[in-house]
């Protein structure tokens, strides 16, 4: 009778600690994560694998308060020592982090994007003389100019392509970084996206005030110039009135 009964209560403490994880999960799910944490240290310390799981998760998320990977792994270790593969894989990847802590935190931190960048500095911006008087100089700074226009927009071009920059990321290391990591690297690439559009939007803007300003002054030259040219008296009509000059001039004594 008493292995009976020492039966029955070995039984019916099962379901206490089910009831307890669900309790945990429960709490986690309504964001109650200091509550939720300490039921799950309680089921941890008892050695439930399901509960130590969690917990290594917790801190390698940040979710305990913040990025904490030796207690996770130590979680991690007690519960994959109980055949729990989830947390024996997530030993893997905490290996793999710090194999690739370098690369992490150059995606996360340090990106600066001058992968993209480059391109803009072959985009050389012709320099203008404040006018052009000779048919083949303005040519020449025509074609640079169109050379210039050609490469910017290819620049927007490939910019806008890019987007979202996080594709630029290895898919490698993207699996690896923590959700906070995650959110910090993408801000990151916002701010760098917007940062490269705004400096090639004000460098075309001073390189087209150039370009009008020598437009403007070129055009005003031409224009005045072809107006003296079309009053002014033909190469035959020239030679004709300086032979009357000659014709009419009177005799030297």
């Amino acid at each position: 009778m008493k292995k009976l009964l020492l039966s029955l209560a070995f039984c019916l403490a099962i379901p206490a600690h089910a009831d307890e994880l669900a309790d945990a999960n429960a709490l986690l799910a309504r964001k109650a994560v200091p509550e939720a944490m300490r039921l799950y240290t309680k089921l941890g310390n008892a050695g439930n694998p399901a509960a130590q799981q969690r917990l290594g998760e917790l801190y390698l998320s940040g979710e305990a308060g913040q990025v904490d990977e030796e207690k996770a792994a130590a979680w991690f270790a007690k519960a994959a020592a109980k055949g729990n593969t989830g947390a024996a894989a997530s030993l893997e990847r905490i290996k793999a982090r710090t194999a690739q802590r370098a690369e992490i935190e150059h995606w996360v931190k340090r990106y600066d994007g001058e992968d993209i960048k480059a391109g803009l500095s072959r985009c050389v911006v012709p320099r203008l003389p404040a006018v052009s008087k000779q048919n083949d100089e303005i040519d020449r700074i025509a074609a640079r100019i169109e050379k210039w226009q050609t490469c910017y927009n290819d620049y927007i071009a490939t910019l806008n392509a890019a987007e979202p920059l996080a594709k630029r990321m290895p898919a490698a290391i993207a699996a690896l970084l923590t959700p906070a990591e995650t959110a910090a690297a993408t801000a990151r690439f916002d701010e760098v996206l917007a940062s490269a559009k705004e400096e090639a939007r004000i460098g075309a803007k001073l390189a087209l005030a150039d370009i009008a300003a020598w437009r403007s002054a070129t055009d005003a030259y031409v224009k005045e110039h072809n107006a003296i040219v079309g009053t002014a008296p033909s190469e035959e009509r020239a030679r004709d009135i300086e032979a009357r000059k000659r014709n009419y001039a009177p005799s030297g004594r």
